[in-house]
């Protein structure tokens, strides 16, 4: 390839096109491919390319907290999550009709890890995902409020095709969480979909907002065309200790010492004492 078309193809931003041209021109010699078989190869290469570059975009842009797949999920570890349920949520179909998803259970479950696979996937299949903590969720707002931010921040958490806001219950929200989790949820409702996790359950919410009838009011909404998944069981985190204590605790009481009084004493005459009480001698009755 000439330096010529190198500089053409750069000017077109056909990068995919020029790292794959010199192999297509040696195939289509070689298997005397027509022109529209040699346009068709070379185009699809280029579209390749701009698809993967176009899922690491989108999975920097998400956020995520960590990089993890559904494969690396061990369902075998807890048998109330099930794995037809996970996979029907990553193949898109309740983003596509605008519903929502929320996974409720007790830390270490796997929720967090579950949300997170599912939005990886939605963005192989060419959605939009951002990823939040409900809680920096509402710092966000708090913060760039005092600068007169509220409109480009909320923007963040509307655009995505798939909004998911982690680790609610951890902790109890500032005040205004309220005002601020409800307009978000408002202005997604029926328009784009949002999934959520929750370490408590859905009654407890008021008191972790802060503010009930808010939080009766994102409830309201939120549950009108949710898929509710419960999840129960011990924490994946703690795995590898609960297999260290079912082959026995090591024992929590420190060893006696030994005794200081020794086993024998030798006395003055050289005759063997054993401990204990003494023998008092018996003395013998007359004068």
């Amino acid at each position: 390839m000439n330096a010529h078309l190198r500089e053409q193809l750069k000017q077109l931003r056909l990068s995919g096109l020029s790292q794959s041209l010199e192999v297509r021109l040696q195939e289509a010699r070689s298997s005397k491919l027509d022109h529209a078989e040699f346009l068709e190869l070379v185009l699809a290469d280029e579209l390749v390319v701009r698809r993967e570059r176009q899922i690491a975009r989108h999975t920097k842009a998400a956020a995520f907290r960590d990089q993890k797949s559904l494969d690396d999920f061990d369902f075998e570890f807890n048998t109330s999550v099930k794995r037809k349920q996970v996979f029907d949520l990553a193949a898109g179909d309740f983003v596509r009709k605008h519903h929502d998803a929320i996974l409720i259970g007790p830390p270490g479950v796997g929720k967090s890890h579950l949300v997170q696979s599912i939005g990886r996937q939605l963005i192989r299949d060419g959605y939009t995902v951002y990823y939040r903590s409900i809680f920096d969720c509402v710092r966000d707002f708090l913060h760039d409020e005092a600068f007169e931010g509220h409109d480009r921040i909320l923007n963040r958490y509307l655009k995505p095709d798939l909004l998911i806001l982690d680790d609610m219950g951890m902790k109890q929200l500032p005040k205004r969480s309220g005002e601020f989790l409800f307009e978000i949820i408002m202005r997604r409702h029926e328009l784009r979909s949002t999934i959520m996790t929750s370490n408590r359950p859905l009654e407890d919410w008021g008191k972790l907002i802060g503010d009930v009838p808010a939080a009766t009011a994102i409830l309201d909404r939120f549950l009108q065309d949710a898929e509710l998944i419960q999840i129960t069981g011990k924490s994946y985190r703690l795995r590898g200790r609960t297999a260290d204590t079912s082959q026995g605790k090591p024992s929590a009481e420190p060893a006696k010492p030994a005794s200081a009084e020794p086993a024998s004493d030798h006395s003055k005459t050289g005759q063997t004492r054993t401990p204990g009480k003494t023998k008092k001698p018996t003395r013998k009755n007359g004068k």
